[in-house]
């Protein structure tokens, strides 16, 4: 077995680092560690572990360029959306160093008894298998409630992303957590079952593809062990009738265009009244052509997809779905220079059982599809395996949100935005999107023990 690896990067091809993996007794001795943390570091107070989420919230800060240096080194992100990314890793802590003592305080409940109440207790160690897309943010909305709570945390990250990280561990270490309050395992994806299975481990964390989650969960439940799946989505955004023509194009390519399209909550389908297809697909078309892309460090809109490989399944998907008779209307062609580029791309005429309609697309691939009317644009929302976000657009912002709130099946619904997670809000997806919620009171209750304390 290979015991070193590298991370590359995907604008300049160039290796970056060498690592080493973490043997099995390597494992066997940081989840053991963790465990003997647990057991000190659950008993401390909300106070104290506050003084250290706000402690690392500070360190992200004053180190905010730097590490978004390394995120778009490692996985091509554009160097501004990496330094907002760090920010707002910086709010999800100073959050939950807010909230934490609140969203868990004992709960009264009238019963028979003298007394009895809710109490909300730390699991243990919770297992996070994380993405490489936001390499900071999906742990950091993790790791801040779970660390709040009062539990331990143990990170296999994405293989890509190995010094993100190290950067990670560091941080929590510096911050002033307990040495094994936080730990990364540089291990591979198939060693993960047999982590699941480890005793020690309480619950378990994914934000990944359907096939990963599908995995974990499999092995999750034969070990009875809690998950919470942020999966894969298809999302769509509704423009109707009467929607803000150049308010829903501004927006739409937005979300289709961050992080280079390579985001579990950005638009992918785009179902459009046909009274309003012509000038929707003419607006988006003009601004879709007219992104820049290059250099993920310079001021462009589209940088390189994370690999090579990723670019290529992208490509293959638009070659099949225009095969079965897609449109092509913008891209779709591998540029022949340097980099994991996929250039804007534009489908129409996408019906069922193209790739382009069911699947979903992790790259900068709009599916344009045209809608008969108001019901036919929901249905066609609905008609999809996946359930995490989905938009609407109208002018008329009451009846959009009664779409939004009855009719849109989907985890996080948004009227006249681009979908965006926030701490302050639940965040996660029903159907094949996953189960489970992150963020918010939601979030943290996730691995505490639900515990009922009655007192005769």
């Amino acid at each position: 077995m290979e015991s070193k690896f590298h991370s590359t990067n995907p604008y300049t091809n160039q290796d970056l680092e060498t690592y080493t993996y973490h043997s099995q007794s390597d494992v066997e001795k940081i989840i053991n560690s963790a465990h003997d943390c647990w057991k000190t570091y659950s008993k401390s107070s909300f106070e104290e572990r506050a003084s250290l989420m706000r402690a690392a919230a500070k360190i992200l800060e004053n180190n905010k360029n730097k590490y978004a240096e390394t995120i778009t080194q490692e996985m091509g992100k554009l160097y501004t959306s990496a330094v907002a990314e760090i920010e707002k890793c910086v709010w999800v802590c100073n959050y939950y160093a807010d909230k934490a003592a609140d969203f868990l305080s004992d709960e009264l409940v009238e019963t028979d008894a003298s007394k009895s109440y809710i109490s909300y207790q730390p699991l243990g160690i919770v297992l996070a298998v994380m993405p490489w897309n936001y390499p900071f943010w999906q742990v950091f909305r993790y790791a801040a409630p779970t660390l709040m709570a009062g539990n331990t945390c143990i990170l296999k990250h994405a293989s890509n992303v190995p010094g993100t990280a190290m950067i990670i561990e560091e941080v929590f270490r510096e911050a002033g957590f307990p040495q094994n309050a936080f730990k990364s395992l540089l291990v591979k994806s198939d060693s993960v079952e047999k982590i699941i299975e480890h005793k020690y481990i309480k619950a378990i964390t994914l934000t990944g593809s359907e096939y990963a989650g599908s995995k974990v969960a499999e092995a999750s439940g034969r070990n009875l062990k809690k998950t919470v799946l942020e999966l894969g989505g298809s999302d769509p955004y509704l423009i109707l009738a009467d929607a803000d023509i150049n308010l829903a194009v501004d927006m739409c390519v937005k979300s289709r265009l961050l992080n280079t399209g390579q985001s579990c909550i950005g638009a992918k389908r785009f179902i459009v009244d046909s009274k309003v297809y012509d000038d929707f697909l003419a607006g988006f078309y003009d601004k879709m052509s007219k992104s820049i892309v290059g250099d993920p460090m310079t001021n462009v809109a589209v940088g390189p997809m994370a690999r090579h490989d990723l670019r290529d399944e992208v490509h293959e998907q638009v070659l099949q779905s225009i095969n079965q008779g897609a449109k092509l209307a913008l891209g779709g062609k591998i540029p022949d220079h340097e980099g994991a580029f996929y250039p804007p791309t534009i489908l129409t005429n996408v019906s069922p059982d193209m790739p382009a309609y069911d699947d979903e697309i992790f790259g900068p691939v709009a599916s344009v599809i045209k809608a008969k009317d108001e019901s036919d644009a929901i249905r066609i929302a609905n008609d999809s395996k996946f359930g995490l976000g989905a938009a609407i657009f109208s002018k008329d912002r009451d009846r959009a949100e009664l779409i939004a709130r009855n009719d849109l099946q989907a985890g996080c619904c948004f009227v006249n935005q681009y979908v965006k997670s926030d701490p302050r809000l639940p965040f996660g997806g029903i159907n094949k999107s996953g189960y489970g919620r992150e963020l918010s009171y939601y979030g943290i209750r996730e691995f505490t023990n639900v515990k009922t304390v009655y007192v005769a």
